[in-house]
C-alpha cells in the first residue's frame, strides 16, 4: 500500500484555501489536494466551508479580506454565482458562465477560472474514452455541465446534445457555445440517447440515495460509455444500472484527478501561474 503524505503542522505561516459548497459533505478535493501540498512541501491547507446560497456573497467578499487566504474552490450549487462575483474571468469562464476556482490576485481581486471541463476530458482520455469524433448526450447545463460542454466541443466531439429542465439556462448556454462551435451543439428537451457514444450526468441527481436516474441507460446503444461527475458515492445508481446493462462506466473522481495539475498551475503551487 502506498503511503499517503500527511499534511504538515498548521502554523502562522500556513496559507489557506477553502472549498465552498452546499452541501460539502461529499467534497473530495481536501483529501486529494492536502496530500499534494504535503508531498510538495507546500505550507498550505484546503478546508471545506459550508455556504448556503443566501450567504455566498458575504462569504466570498469576507474571505477576500483574509490576507493569508490565496484561493477558493467552488462546488455545487455555487459555480455560476461565483463567476458573477469574480472581479476578472478567464476565457473559459466568459464562455461558460461558471467558475470552480477563484485566485486572489496581487491587487486583491478575484480571478475566476473553471477546470471542470478540462479535468473531465482529461479523465475520459486517460481512461481510454477519447471524445473526439463521438456523439455525446450531456444532462445538466449548470456550473459543471457548462464547463464540460465547452471542453467536449473543444476536444472535437462530432455532436453534443445538452438537456436541462431549466429552459432559459439551457438556451443561453447553447447560444454561447454555438458562437464558438457552430453546428455541433444543440439543446434537447430530454437526453438524446439512442445513437450516443457517451452519455454524461452533470446534474446533482445521485447525491441522495432516493434521487431518480438522470437518464435511462437502457436507451443507449450497446457498448456506450456512461459517465457521472458525482464523486460520493463512487458507485452512483446511474453507474450501477449502466454497468448491469453492459455499458462502460466512468466515475466522477476522474474529473477531479484530471484537474490537479491545472490547479497547481493556476494557483502557482510549485509551478508558474497561469490564467487558464
Amino acid at each position: 500500500m502506498t503511503d499517503v503524505p500527511h499534511p504538515g503542522p498548521i502554523s502562522g505561516t500556513t496559507r489557506l484555501y477553502a472549498v465552498l459548497g452546499d452541501p460539502v459533505t461529499q467534497v473530495q478535493s481536501p483529501g486529494l489536494l492536502n496530500p499534494v501540498f504535503a508531498r510538495l512541501g507546500i505550507d498550505a491547507v484546503l478546508v471545506p466551508v459550508h455556504v448556503r446560497g443566501d450567504d455566498l456573497v458575504n462569504v466570498v467578499r469576507g474571505l477576500q479580506c483574509v490576507g493569508n487566504l490565496d484561493g477558493l474552490f467552488v462546488t455545487v450549487p455555487h459555480k455560476t454565482a461565483a463567476a458573477r462575483l469574480a472581479d476578472r474571468r478567464s476565457r473559459t469562464v466568459e464562455i461558460t458562465g461558471s467558475a470552480n476556482a477563484l485566485r486572489r490576485e496581487p491587487d486583491g481581486a478575484w480571478l475566476a477560472a473553471n477546470f471542470d471541463g478540462s479535468g473531465f476530458v482529461a479523465g475520459l482520455v486517460g481512461s481510454g474514452h477519447p471524445p473526439r469524433g463521438r456523439k455525446v448526450a450531456l444532462a445538466g447545463a449548470g456550473g459543471a455541465g457548462s464547463a464540460i460542454a465547452a471542453a467536449l466541443l473543444a476536444a472535437g466531439v462530432e455532436r453534443l446534445c445538452i438537456s436541462d429542465p431549466d429552459g432559459p439556462r439551457l438556451t443561453a448556454l447553447v447560444d454561447r457555445l454555438a458562437e464558438h462551435w457552430p453546428g455541433r451543439v444543440r439543446a434537447a428537451p430530454e437526453p438524446v440517447l439512442h445513437d450516443s457514444d457517451i452519455a454524461v450526468n452533470a446534474t446533482p441527481l445521485g447525491l441522495r440515495p432516493d434521487d431518480p436516474l438522470p437518464f435511462a441507460p437502457q436507451a443507449l446503444p450497446p457498448g456506450s460509455v456512461v459517465a457521472d461527475i458525482i464523486m460520493k458515492p463512487r458507485e452512483t445508481p446511474l453507474l450501477r444500472e449502466a454497468a448491469a446493462r453492459g455499458h462502460q462506466v466512468h466515475h466522477g473522481m476522474h474529473m477531479l484527478t484530471g484537474q490537479v495539475d491545472s490547479y497547481r498551475t493556476f494557483f502557482g503551487l510549485g509551478v508558474p501561474r497561469s490564467a487558464d
